[in-house]
This record gives structure tokens, C-alpha cells and sequence, in this order.
């Protein structure tokens, strides 16, 4: 599980981590995945962002240019933008790969000369719902195994194996407040992080538990040793409840108070 988590950490970095055509996520990268940058196309935000390095310079200075001109068809062929096309992109964007336009096709192509509004509602919904059941059953599985500790009280278990199930729910929903609003791209980055932090506390208990303080041969029971873990353990655990109590008199206020400004923005835009 924490193999599998650590390798969604790099995919994401590859792919929402370079829609700004830098290498590291940060604020416009998320921005630019959800709201979309706004300031050009689709194709040239793509060119100049995750499929940097697809193509020359030279090739996607052509592409953009022709896009720039008006995307003609018949220019199309005329500059040799087919050729680029299909001896760069085709080899992904062709009529077998799933969820990523058909290149063979000009009028897919077409589509995405045009401004650039980020994820479409159709995507959001697939890879939300695709979201919600996966990483459930990553935490379900991890929650079973940590419920077992014996470190924890049940009041800390409860708190640890439901907080990621909260930030998951807020991950997905400021996913769809970005789409319509770049304000709430931070929300984004905390909700990861709080997912990320209750998967890295119960991993570190669940695999402290079965492979040092009860294995005799780490540590022999009744030991310096073992006692020095449950005095860390203890430390831990205080730290935890500081966190706890941190996150339930301030975070979840300002966070309810972030909401509902975000809605009431919205209720006036729609007015």
C-alpha cells in the first residue's frame, strides 16, 4: 500500500505536477488542471505544460503558431502540422487509448485549439467516482490493519481511521469548487496532505506494532529497548491529540467559514 501510494505521489508530479511546465506541484499547476489557463488553448497549455518535451521546440512553436492563425484545416496539411501530429502524438492519441481524444481525427484536434476551461465536468465525474471507490478501499484495508494496534485508544483509532475518509470527501468536492473558481485550489493541496498524513500515522503504528515492539527478536519484552519505543509511542500519541484538538477548534472552522463563502460566491454568481 505505501509502495502504491508513494508511486501516485510521482505520477502525480508528472502529470498535474507540470501543467505549468515546471517540475513540482504547486498552486498554478492545480489551477491550470481544474480552472484551466485561461490566457491560451488547450493545445498550447498542454505543449507548454504536461507534454512539454513530446515534441522540438521547433514542432510545437509550429503548432502553436497554426493555432494562433486560426487552427485552418487546410493550413493543416499545408505546414505539415499532420506530420508532427501523428509521427509525435499519434502514438498515444489514437483510436485505442481510452479517455485521451483520437488524433486521427481533425476535429479532435479542433476541440482543443480552443480557450483553455481545464477539466470538462464529464472528466471530473469519471475520475471522481473513480476516486471515491479506490482510495476508500485503500483506507478501508490500512483502517482494518491498524484497528488491531494495540498502541492507540479506540477515541485516537476512531479519530486516525475516519480523518482520511473527511479529507477525501473535501479533496473531491474543492476539485469541482476549482473548476469553477481558482480560489479554492489551496483547499486542494490540504485535503492531500491531510490524506497523506493519516495514511503515514496509521502505516508508521501498524508497522511499528507487528515488527518491533512485540517481536522478540527486535526487542525481548520488558527491555530497555521496548519500553524506549512505548515511551516514543506515548510522545506520539500526545502529539496526535495536540493535532486533533488544533484541527477540530481551528481547521474545521475556518474550513466551514472557506465553504461557505465559496458558496455564497457562487449563489451570487448565479443570481
Amino acid at each position: 500500500m505505501a509502495i502504491g501510494y508513494l508511486f501516485a505521489l510521482i505520477q502525480i508530479l508528472f502529470t498535474h505536477g507540470m501543467a505549468d511546465g515546471k517540475f513540482g506541484l504547486s498552486l498554478d499547476d492545480i489551477v491550470y488542471s481544474y480552472y484551466g489557463n485561461r490566457s491560451g488553448t488547450v493545445l498550447e497549455t498542454k505543449l507548454n505544460g504536461s507534454m512539454k518535451g513530446k515534441a522540438t521546440e521547433k514542432e510545437s512553436f509550429a503548432i502553436i503558431q497554426w493555432v494562433r492563425d486560426g487552427a485552418d484545416e487546410q493550413e493543416f496539411t499545408n505546414l505539415k502540422i499532420d506530420r508532427i501530429i501523428e509521427n509525435k502524438c499519434e502514438i498515444c492519441h489514437n483510436s485505442g487509448a481510452s479517455g485521451i481524444p483520437d488524433f486521427a481525427e481533425f476535429e479532435n484536434i479542433k476541440q482543443l485549439t480552443k480557450e483553455d476551461e481545464g477539466a470538462t465536468f464529464s472528466s471530473l465525474t469519471r475520475v471522481s467516482h473513480i476516486h471515491l471507490f479506490g482510495i476508500s478501499f485503500i483506507f478501508m484495508f490500512v483502517g482494518i490493519i491498524f484497528s488491531f494496534s494495540t498502541t492507540a485508544s479506540s477515541n485516537y483509532k476512531s479519530i486516525a481511521i475516519g480523518m482520511p475518509y473527511a479529507f477525501l470527501i473535501i479533496d473531491i468536492l474543492s476539485w469541482w469548487l476549482t473548476k469553477l473558481s481558482p480560489m479554492f485550489a489551496s483547499l486542494i493541496m490540504v485535503a492531500g496532505a491531510g490524506m497523506g498524513a493519516s495514511f503515514a500515522f496509521m502505516w508508521v503504528v501498524s508497522l511499528k506494532e507487528m515488527w518491533f515492539i512485540n517481536n522478540p527478536w527486535f526487542c525481548e519484552p520488558g527491555s530497555p529497548c521496548q519500553r524506549a519505543l512505548k515511551v516514543v509511542s506515548g510522545i506520539s500519541l500526545n502529539s496526535l491529540a495536540y493535532i486533533g484538538r488544533r484541527i477540530r477548534l481551528e481547521f474545521f472552522p475556518k474550513l466551514f467559514s472557506l465553504l461557505k463563502n465559496g458558496f455564497d460566491w457562487l449563489y451570487s454568481k448565479m443570481k
